[in-house]
């Protein structure tokens, strides 16, 4: 049976995506980069969560990137908006409902690592989730998946080799490293951030992990990058700002783009 989303969604377009891309915070124009064949905005789409950070423009982009189907979230939601996790899930599921078995997700990150440097970008290749409440909490959706989803390899190991080779062939720089969720909105204290450097955490961020915990619940190929928008709390002896994130996302704009276009190619 299809979900209301869906039903809504069908109504719009047929297209059948294969891979789809989530755009984090300030990454957003990348959607520009496709053919577009539709475009549906979340508050249209029913139940639909909508995104209200800023720079999230909250709408699906339909189209192709070379010869490949391609379904983009131009923008998220995050528990700091209000969400539950269960709620950041839907979103993901209706991928899958449309035919997405490779999800690319994308993040603007706080460096805790003291190796990386602001505009680097860190290929994920393991998350903390300890801190948020799991997106299968509650009755398992056994249509997706099985109730104790196995998470040795949530961020595929073949696609982590793969994106490696081709950002060494494009001369861009890729770090590897773990990533750490925490719910946000606020910045996080200088304690904090030794707390988590001490835990093993290389990057911080405020989404991600959530989306690819039910990636992989649906079965889904998921590989994570994240750029580094800012050095996280305590690390440099400065305030931190949204507005510093948006203009380093801007800045790495075109090493993003070319990046996702070759990791795409290769899918």
């Amino acid at each position: 049976m299809q979900s209301k989303q869906i039903s809504y969604i069908r109504t719009i377009t047929d297209f059948e995506p294969e891979i789809a891309i989530i755009l984090g915070s300030g990454l957003g124009d990348f959607a520009n980069e496709l053919k577009i064949e539709a475009v549906i905005d979340y508050k249209d789409i029913p139940d639909m969560p909508v995104s209200t950070a800023p720079s999230h423009k909250g709408r699906l982009v339909f189209g192709y990137l070379g010869e490949k189907k391609i379904v983009i979230m131009q923008g998220r939601v995050h528990l700091y908006e209000g969400y539950t996790t269960q709620q950041t899930a839907l979103p993901i599921r209706v991928l899958r409902d449309l035919g997405v078995s490779t999800l690319i997700l994308t993040n603007a990150a706080g460096g805790i690592n003291k190796n990386l440097n602001i505009g680097d970008f860190m290929l994920i290749k393991d998350h903390i989730s300890c801190f948020i409440d799991s997106p299968l909490i509650g009755k398992n959706e056994e249509e997706y998946g099985c109730r104790f989803p196995d998470m040795s390899n949530v961020y595929d190991k073949d696609l982590r080799k793969a994106i490696k080779k081709i950002a060494y062939e494009n001369n861009i720089c890729l770090n590897e490293g773990v990533y750490v969720q925490l719910k946000g909105p606020q910045f996080e204290t200088p304690s904090e951030i030794k707390m988590l450097s001490a835990l093993g955490a290389d990057a911080v961020g405020m989404s991600t992990v959530a989306e690819a915990i039910t990636a992989v619940h649906c079965s889904m190929k998921v590989c994570a990058i994240s750029m580094i928008s800012n050095m996280a709390c305590g690390i440099y002896d400065t305030p931190l700002s949204s507005d510093d994130v948006t203009q380093a996302t801007s800045k790495c704009a075109p090493t993003f783009s070319k990046l996702i276009n070759e990791i795409v190619k290769a899918i």
